[in-house]
């Protein structure tokens, strides 16, 4: 019965809950420890948190030593659950100092998991999962790349001419985070 079922494929969609479903379970467990406290955050500011994660990211992908046992992962799911929250505040207009009750915390993040799967699930479709070729570090650099767009874009007092704007910016990065713990989980990334 084991062997049956480690042998099940899991598909990219069942992946990507599964991955979802850690991040969003710390999530909840931090807003049980730490009430909202997020919602203070402007766009800038989530985009400086998400900014440090992949540098950090970066540092222990070239780094032989480290004084510091953080690992790829914890990074990566720090990096969609403050994409998540990025979309959040989005959503609610207005960065400010709230509580929001656990529940509504939790739906709200449902509801921007969903809109990221719903472009994952397009965009693997339109590109046969390209994705899986990818390397680790070029998920970081993309998500770097997006939050320098994002910069600019917040620099361009929230106005584009032709481009994405910052929520599709945010999906972007959780989809290529939620990738690289994918991979991780396949053992074809380093943790």
């Amino acid at each position: 019965m084991i062997n049956e079922i480690s042998a099940i494929k899991m598909t990219t969609e069942q992946q990507f809950d599964k991955a979802i479903e850690s991040c969003k379970n710390i999530f909840l467990k931090k807003t049980i420890d730490y009430g909202t406290a997020w919602r203070v955050l402007r766009t800038v500011s989530v985009i400086d948190q998400i900014f440090i994660k992949a540098l950090r990211i970066r540092n222990i992908q070239s780094l032989t030593e480290r004084k510091i046992e953080d690992d790829v992962v914890s990074e990566f799911i720090g990096i969609i659950n403050y994409a998540i929250i990025g979309l959040i505040q989005l959503d609610l207009q207005n960065a400010m100092v709230e509580e929001l009750p656990v529940q509504q915390a939790s739906d709200l993040y449902n509801k921007a998991v969903h809109e990221a799967k719903h472009v994952m699930m397009n965009k693997n479709h339109d590109y046969g999962e390209a994705w899986r070729e990818m390397s680790q570090e070029s998920f970081v650099d993309l998500i770097l790349m997006k939050l320098l767009r994002v910069r600019q874009i917040l620099n361009n007092d929230g106005k584009t001419l032709i481009s994405e704007g910052i929520d599709a910016n945010y999906v972007d990065i959780i989809n290529y985070a939620t990738f690289a713990l994918i991979l991780i989980d396949e053992g074809k990334h380093k943790k």
